[in-house]
């Protein structure tokens, strides 16, 4: 959510369409609870002092979170001819939280419509009483800077292994995983249900920790791959890339957990664009972002025998597997890169502001 912030603020800074004004919570995740009360009290304050000074159309907010001051700002005189928008993930609908879930209607309600980032967060939206008139699906977007002047995936493989200090046989398969380790993400049903079917020669490596590292760490121990599952922790930017070049396959194994809604999926497009094709779990936003055959493959989740028949076809097929690598680069550069998502985000809130706006 941070980055895609982040970037869509830089894209929506340089739209030639767009007068762009921002406020803007500067801060690390440690510390992002400690800061955002002091935040929404600036908002509070600061806002409709913008509205009216730079005669703003619409206020859009990063997050159903940030959306909550809508609730108090909508009574603002200043701001009752302005349009009120928010960007809708998907836990940020659907923490399940009593309080919270309480909360997330009476926000919605108050917005003048609502972005979701897929049609999983779109239905939630819905299901917490938002008016399908007034829900509007806007993928997230990619920078592809991010992933230039990448090495072939050999050159990829042995700095990886270098920086890392660890090592993989000739001729392996490798697979990667990348996201906080909680139990949606399913990193420790795969471990446990699909790495053991698999050949010696596949190994996989994941990236990120989380509270569900230590499942993980059991499936590992449970089925002795130590050798070849390997959890890295957080790495910086420049060993993620390598590992997403490095990589032959990119998955995401995601289980339903209730109130835990998977959005999108922002780690498939940057694997992507490294040409690194995804075996992920036909659920949530995560559908909204795999196209069959184009950048990867969507199976049923739990479904071991599924994972298990792509990976040993690619692995018996490597011709296939770079023709799908060369396609899934291409595909997230014609569908999701900024520039594209920019102009969607502005021909909607351009849309949007044709509308009258809610009432207090």
């Amino acid at each position: 959510m941070q980055r895609v912030a982040t970037e869509l603020d830089a894209v929506l800074k340089t739209h030639p369409d767009v007068a762009y004004h921002h406020l803007v919570l500067r801060t690390s995740w440690r510390w992002t609870h400690v800061r955002v009360v002091p935040f929404f009290v600036r908002l509070l304050a600061q806002l409709p002092r913008y509205v009216a000074q730079h005669h703003i159309d619409v206020v859009l907010f990063s997050s159903m979170v940030t959306a909550s001051v809508a609730l108090l700002l909508r009574r603002h005189p200043k701001m009752h001819a302005t349009r009120l928008v928010a960007i809708a993930h998907g836990r940020d609908v659907t923490l399940p939280v009593a309080a919270y879930q309480q909360l997330v209607p009476r926000v919605l309600q108050r917005l003048d419509a609502v972005l979701p980032v897929s049609r999983a967060t779109a239905q939630a939206c819905l299901e917490r009483g938002m008016p399908p008139s007034r829900v509007h699906i806007v993928p997230n977007g990619i920078d592809p800077g991010r992933f230039t002047h990448l090495p072939d995936r050999q050159q990829a493989r042995a700095a990886l292994e270098e920086a890392l200090g660890l090592e993989l046989p000739e001729g392996a398969l490798l697979l990667c995983s990348v996201g906080r380790q909680v139990r949606r993400k399913g990193f420790a049903w795969f471990v446990d249900a699909v790495l053991p079917r698999l050949p010696e020669q596949v190994h996989y490596w994941l990236a990120g920790d989380g509270p569900d590292a230590a499942a993980i760490q059991a499936a590992i121990a449970r089925h002795g791959l130590q050798k070849r599952v390997r959890r890295l922790g957080r790495v910086p930017d420049p060993i993620l890339q390598l590992l997403y070049r490095a990589a032959d396959l990119f998955i995401m194994p995601n289980i339903p957990v209730a109130g835990d809604l998977e959005g999108f999926g922002v780690v498939l497009l940057e694997a992507n664009l490294c040409g690194t094709p995804t075996l992920a779990a036909q659920l949530d936003g995560i559908q909204d972002v795999i196209t069959e055959g184009q950048n990867g493959h969507l199976i049923e989740s739990r479904n071991a025998e599924g994972f298990v028949r792509w990976i040993l076809y690619y692995m018996h097929n490597p011709d296939a597997l770079e023709e799908l690598s060369e396609r899934a680069a291409a595909y997230v550069r014609q569908h999701f890169t900024w520039e594209i998502i920019g102009q969607h985000y502005v021909q909607t809130l351009k849309a949007i502001c044709q509308q009258p706006p809610v009432m207090a």
